[in-house]
């Protein structure tokens, strides 16, 4: 029996189906699933959270080189199915949870240190993880992530590409972002329409998104990046200006000076437009924002 003919008879024999309501596609090749275990670099002792088990197929190669696997499972079905085979080894915990409403800070102190995540993603929940990531990245050593090849090549964009915006820059602000593996749809039961993509996220203190910009400047890294994407075709002047980045000022004329100041003083043009400015040029406008509006609020103060 194939490993594919296999798959679908475990499912068949616990009456179950791949839910199109959690985007599940079971891996059915066992050394595709190895070979995304070994692109990991799982170590004997490291302790790895699994995002979404389904029918084990990286579960059982991560359990046989981690020290311990949480496996983090949405699905009802799918935890009852591995208490009725008792398929897991002792060294797999599952934990009936949805990812994305996981208290990360927990899950840490659970691991005893930053997290490792292995996940073969539901196409669902791609963009909302990367978030998830992003917003926890205190949390998370590295993730090694498969996702559909559209939602990769918006993470590991540059500028000048259509794919480049708002998905690349948050993420490759505060991690390192490595392609590792391109999967046909044959490799999963149901097949996807698309290809899929492995890629591995490495969230570092050497990154400026964890050591160089101050909470306040991060918030408006955040604001500018997601403000001018929403609006790619305007000069960041245009919409820098509109998003009204100075409190307390109500000259509308005297904010646009302002805006273009800040843009200016970091050596970019304010005709720019968003695509084609560099991680760098948004970390050092926010910097520029925060310096102009702290001295701004400082001359409203002296003013009163």
């Amino acid at each position: 029996m194939t490993t594919y003919s296999k798959t679908r008879s475990a499912l068949a024999r616990h009456k179950l189906a791949p839910s199109k309501r959690f985007g599940q596609n079971f891996l059915v090749h066992r050394h595709t699933a190895e070979a995304i275990v070994r692109s990991g670099e799982i170590l004997p002792q490291d302790i790895i959270v699994e995002v979404g088990v389904g029918l084990a197929a990286l579960t059982l190669p991560l359990a046989r080189k981690a020290r311990h696997v949480y496996g983090v499972e949405i699905d009802s079905g799918i935890i009852r199915f591995h208490e009725q085979e008792k398929d897991l080894p002792e060294n797999v915990t599952l934990l009936h949870q949805d990812i994305l409403k996981t208290d990360f800070h927990e899950l840490e102190q659970r691991c005893g240190g930053k997290l490792k995540i292995m996940a073969n993603l539901p196409y669902s929940i791609s963009n909302p993880f990367i978030f998830k990531l992003i917003e926890n990245r205190n949390h998370v050593e590295k993730a090694t992530v498969m996702l559909q090849k559209e939602v990769a090549d918006r993470l590991l964009a540059g500028p000048g590409s259509k794919d480049y915006g708002i998905p690349s820059i948050l993420l490759q602000h505060c991690a390192r972002i490595r392609k590792l593996m391109t999967l046909g749809p044959a490799e999963f039961h149901p097949q996807p329409k698309v290809d899929s993509v492995v890629i591995q996220i490495a969230f570092s203190a050497e990154r400026g998104g964890l050591s160089s910009l101050s909470s306040d400047e991060y918030a408006l890294f955040v604001q500018i990046v997601r403000a001018t994407f929403s609006q790619r075709r305007k000069t960041i002047l245009n919409t820098l200006t509109a998003m009204h980045l100075f409190p307390g000022l109500e000259d509308r004329n005297e904010v646009k000076v302002l805006t273009e100041q800040a843009i200016t003083a970091v050596g970019l043009s304010p005709r720019l437009r968003p695509e084609a400015m560099g991680i760098q040029a948004f970390e050092d406008l926010s910097r520029s924002f925060q310096r102009l509006r702290l001295a701004s609020a400082r001359t409203g103060r002296d003013e009163g």
